[in-house]
């Protein structure tokens, strides 16, 4: 036995896999320091099980191989390896439980409130339920499995039972409903209250830029049950059913948009302990709901991750009082002085200030081409005081996207101590870095970096404020940046479960997922969905996890929905054409065949200086050059995704589709010449990046994109779905320079102008903080963000050559004036570490290799070598990295 033992061992993609839904969860675990491979591993846990070595160098995601799991059951678990460097010590344990594995397995019934909260949607109170019990013996463990039909938040005999938020999470509540396995802490003989409050939630609250609501069910829900393990191993099992208790207290009003209202003075104190009187309270309806759908969450929870507290609290002309976070974030404010009783405060959250310094929310109003006028803008809390010492504010059942708050009503000057930003997101690890030599750049990255933290919220958000909707085509662009910045294999994969159970019959993707049914197959915006480069997520979102993690079962899960999309836009393309193109040529020419030029498409969408004018004729547009693209190119991944699977025939069918619908786009889009037809930016970029121009015409497309950069003062002219693309093409046809020059204009439209105008995330349009200061729609939308990706790729140089980085490449591209850059990324292996200094005219890196993994290293003057696990150093000279 020699050297460390294997350390960072985790379950699936989680560091504490509590409640897990599956009977055969994965292993990981991290070789020890220096191996190069992994030969054998062994497994054993507490209660005597032994896997014996088993052969092999697999250590990242390796199928339970020990007996059948029950529902319930808690697994230590240890690991032994033996690798190049012999055999090594026993691991520290780890562990893992499962949940409630069978519908069977439940004898708790569904509980509504006895008497419903009603109202207008956004102002509908929420319920408090109550239940007594009493353990009659000493109890060792105590597990309760909770789920809602709203948004829940448990307690035990006044304790809050566990730190999740928002709970049980956003799903599509049709099909998947999350349970959540909560430990509640010791539980002595005796009487004991569970306790909970009930709200409208995504269930029936306003979702999405329409604020629809009831979309799911227009009544709250509520199951649990208690599971009790005795000295003795038997285990007790209470429930939700008869007995329980309801009553509206002092939440009169909880919505995720609108924002949340409390009344202090109708806080029914100790409601949540043993001994309260709840005889004026309205027993509970038991409903049936059944026990179908259930599921456990592969994500970690949203959780209140941060807090922060305010650079300054300022009066404005209007008399209240304006906190400055200094940072955009998505959560809310807690509030520790309420003043007097009878004090009522409101709260408005905001992103930007107007000339007066107050807080200005017009801009994220809704105001589109199909609403009959502008909405409210929402997230506003309020509380009235009832004077108890030590009472504070803390709304949990909504968050908001905001960096102001405006608080009215206060009879004293606030101090930013007397409140607090608390940051809530989905609480991912942490897995990537990056700093340069420019403080511009790091703002740049860190604004991207925050603006995924304020869109991770059970689901990747567009927006923390105006819609808070999980766009497919958001997610696909960014999810390659998001995994080198965090793991987001588990949140990925939940949301992936959705998008599937969204997907039509027809295989139609729906814009967003989950989809509330307003904006779903029976809604008047229907033909909405299906959209080129969005419902592609459904291709590349897996791919992208893939390629990070490793992960091959969320490819196999998602196999059958991605073959549907692409069977739609083959049926489409052979079945359809575009009334314009029928005008021009009445007989269709033969690669028309595979040509995708109908349905609606979003296009490019949001390039600058291009507006949505007549909506008609922007539904109507023939965007065939964007469809036709990204049906090449996910017909080109679903060929690598079947090669990985082992499908050899529908690998080889869908190479055969990618090269005919390749030449389609050739035939339809590139002239005589060898010019694209469509002379934009977002096209060179599209035609370079998804490979569809012969390899003897790439250079001059490169260089006509170049041109059209040039033409525009070396500005960006790319909206949504190239911007990612852009910088790398750039750099790997041979102009670094001017990939640099894009990356570091300080001129609208660019990246370093939100940074140089003050804003701490990254806007939706380029122009959305104009010159004078004027706010435009969200300042927080990560997509555009996706560029640091080149900063970790290029900048630093580290890139994933197979699956999980474990084999990756170091090949920094140093330009733009920076004289240094440093990136870490912790890959499913280990730290990958690159940090370069330039020193006249020599350069110097530092890379870090992880045990079990291998680098190809390349310098700036083309040397490369290969690197195994350590630290190394290498010198060079400098010369074009292009």
């Amino acid at each position: 036995m020699t050297g460390a033992a294997p350390h960072g061992l985790r379950v699936e993609h989680l560091d504490e896999p509590l409640g897990l839904g599956t009977t055969s969860p994965r292993l990981s675990w991290r070789l020890p320091d220096g191996a190069r491979e992994q030969h054998a591993y062994r497994l054993t846990t507490d209660d005597g099980w032994d896997s014996g070595w088993v052969e092999g160098e697999e250590h990242v995601l390796v199928p339970w191989p020990g007996p059948a799991l029950s529902s319930a059951q808690r697994v230590a678990w240890r690991v032994r390896v033996r690798t190049d460097l012999g055999a090594s010590p026993v691991s520290v344990p780890a562990w893992f439980e499962t949940g409630l594995l069978h519908a069977t397995d439940w004898s708790a019934d569904w509980i509504e409130p006895g008497t419903m909260p009603a109202g207008p949607a956004g102002e509908r109170a929420a319920a408090l339920l109550r239940w007594e019990f009493d353990a009659d013996r000493p109890v060792t463990s105590a597990r309760l499995y909770a789920t809602a039909q709203g948004l829940y938040e448990a307690f035990l005999d006044g304790a809050r039972i566990g730190d999740a938020e928002l709970t049980p999470g956003y799903t599509q509540y049709d099909r998947r409903l999350q349970v959540q396995t909560l430990d509640p802490g010791p539980v002595a003989p005796g009487r004991h209250a569970l306790a909970v409050v009930l709200a409208d939630g995504w269930f029936r609250g306003q979702t999405g830029v329409t604020r629809s609501a009831d979309q799911w069910g227009d009544r709250v829900a509520f199951l649990a049950q208690l599971h009790l393990t005795h000295d003795d191993g038997t285990v007790t099992v209470l429930g939700t059913g008869p007995g329980w208790r309801s009553a509206t207290g002092h939440v009169t009003a909880a919505d995720l948009i609108a924002g949340e209202r409390w009344d202090l003075t109708r806080l029914p104190r100790g409601w949540d302990a043993p001994g309260f009187d709840d005889a004026g309270w309205d027993p509970v309806t038991v409903a049936e709901h059944g026990s179908g759908g259930l599921v456990d969450s592969p994500a970690p929870p949203v959780r209140r991750v941060e807090e922060i507290v305010p650079v300054s609290v300022t009066r404005v002309p209007s008399g209240a009082q304006v906190a400055d976070l200094g940072q955009d974030v998505n959560g809310w404010v807690r509030l520790t002085d309420l003043g007097p009783a009878g004090t009522t405060l409101t709260l408005t959250h905001g992103e930007w200030l107007g000339p007066d310094g107050d807080v200005t929310v017009e801009h994220l109003r809704p105001d589109l081409p199909f609403l009959p006028h502008p909405l409210p803008a929402g997230q506003v809390d309020v509380v009235v005081s009832a004077g108890v010492a030590g009472e504070a504010f803390e709304p949990r059942r909504t968050t908001h996207g905001f960096r102001y708050v405006r608080i009215e009503g206060h009879p004293r000057d606030l101090r930013p101590d007397d409140l607090r930003g608390v940051v809530v997101h989905t609480d991912l690890r942490r897995t990537g870095t990056f700093t340069c030599s420019d403080p511009r750049v790091d703002a740049l990255h860190e604004a991207a970096v925050w603006s995924f933290r304020g869109n991770a919220c059970d689901i990747p958000t567009d927006c923390p404020h105006r819609e808070r909707h999980g766009w497919t085509g958001d997610w696909q662009l960014f999810v390659p940046t998001a995994a080198f910045l965090y793991d987001v294999a588990g949140f990925s994969t939940k949301w992936l479960r959705d998008v599937v159970a969204d997907q039509w019959p027809d295989g139609t993707v729906a814009n967003v997922s989950p989809c509330p049914r307003a904006e779903g197959r029976e809604s008047p915006v229907s033909f909405l969905n299906g959209s080129a480069g969005w419902g592609d997520a459904v291709v590349v979102v897996p791919w992208e996890l893939y390629r990070a993690y490793g992960d091959t079962r969320v490819l196999e899960e998602t196999w059958p929905a991605m073959v549907r999309w692409l069977d739609r836009a083959e049926r489409m393309a052979r079945e359809q054409r575009h009334p314009d193109r029928a005008a021009r040529r009445p007989e269709p020419a033969p690669h028309e065949r595979w040509l995708w030029d109908t349905g609606f498409h979003w296009g490019e969408w949001l390039v600058p200086g291009e507006e949505v004018g007549d909506f008609g004729a922007f539904v109507a547009a023939d965007e065939g050059v964007v469809a036709t693209a990204w049906f090449a190119h996910s017909a080109g991944l679903l060929a690598e995704i079947a090669a990985v699977l082992g499908r050899d025939d529908d690998a080889a069918r869908y190479a055969g589709l990618a090269a005919r619908v390749r030449a389609a786009w050739q035939a339809e889009y590139l002239d005589g010449d060898g010019r694209l037809v469509s002379d934009t930016q977002a096209d060179h970029v599209r035609a370079l990046a998804f490979g569809l121009v012969p390899g003897e015409l790439r250079p001059a497309v490169a260089e006509r994109l170049v041109e059209l950069v040039r033409e525009a003062g070396t500005h960006l002219g790319t909206g949504f779905l190239a911007t990612p693309y852009l910088l790398p093409v750039l750099a790997d046809a041979g102009h670094l320079d001017v990939a640099y020059e894009l990356l570091l204009q300080d001129a609208e439209p660019g990246w370093l102008v939100m940074v140089d105008r003050g804003s701490t995330t990254v806007w939706e349009h380029w122009d959305g903080v104009d010159a004078e200061g004027r706010p435009r729609d969200s300042l927080n939308h990560y997509s555009k963000g996706a560029v640091v990706s080149f900063l970790h790729r290029y900048t630093a140089g580290i890139e994933p050559l197979e699956p999980a980085y474990r084999r990756f490449r170091v090949r920094p591209r140093p330009g733009g004036g920076l004289t240094s850059a440093a990136a870490t990324h912790e890959s499913p292996y280990g730290r990958i570490a690159s940090s370069w200094r330039v020193d006249g005219d020599r350069f110097a890196l530092t890379v870090e290799v992880p045990a079990g993994t291998q680098a190809e290293v390349v310098l700036p003057d083309g040397t490369a070598t290969t690197a195994g696990p350590g630290t190394h150093t290498f010198p060079s000279a400098l010369e074009d990295a292009a």
